[in-house]
């Protein structure tokens, strides 16, 4: 017997992966597919992940209204290649998250994940001056020119000006990790240039040469 919309949603509440939707509904794994993308039409169904990340799809027993604008891992997952799954759906009130904005505060995160994430925003930059500006608020502008020359290494990205960069240069009184303890192996110029240590190496680039 065919089970109804109430009682589908009532089974697959939460998180789930396409895997786990078929075990709970004990189905195939098409007709899992098939499933929720029913729910999703109806509104019931965000998705997180793609790629070469797992898709993941939250379900609701009432109707997802989104409101407000994407928050920092939104902005992630729009522009760059390597994505973010989160447990929930942060969103913004009354404003838009720039680009510019969204890179320093992956930067203040101290997330392994979300800066490595944070490189492809890069070459969305419109405006070096917000992004100094930004920078400069939350005391992170060394940081941001450092992962500005390592995004360089695997990305395109639109040159920096050089009135910025010499700002960026020469602040003064910023902590020297970017994560804490973490050093490159692979990229001790940026790291002589900026005065601070990249948390990255090479293997951990790869991902955006896929």
């Amino acid at each position: 017997m065919k089970k109804s919309i109430e009682e589908n949603l009532k089974e697959l509440e939460g998180l789930n992966t396409i895997d786990l939707i078929a075990k709970k509904l004990n189905v195939k794994k098409n007709t899992a597919i098939k499933k929720i993308c029913e729910l999703k039409k109806l509104g019931y169904v965000e998705t997180q992940g793609g790629g070469k990340q797992p898709r993941l799809y939250t379900v609701s027993r009432t109707k997802i209204i989104s409101i407000g604008n994407p928050g920092l891992y939104g902005i992630i997952n729009k522009y760059s290649k390597i994505k973010l799954v989160t447990s929930f759906n942060h969103r913004i009130i009354g404003r838009e998250l720039s680009i510019e904005e969204a890179i320093v505060r992956a930067i203040k995160s101290k997330e392994f994940r979300v800066i490595l994430a944070s490189l492809g925003l890069f070459n969305k930059i419109k405006n070096w001056h917000k992004l100094y500006h930004f920078a400069e608020k939350e005391n992170v502008r060394r940081k941001v020119g450092a992962l500005y020359d390592l995004s360089r290494e695997t990305i395109k990205v639109r040159r920096m000006d050089s009135k910025t960069r010499n700002l960026l240069l020469n602040a003064k009184q910023e902590e020297k990790y970017i994560i804490e303890n973490m050093k490159s192996k692979d990229f001790k110029d940026i790291e002589k240039t900026w005065k601070v240590y990249i948390p990255f190496n090479k293997a951990d680039l790869e991902r955006y040469k896929e």
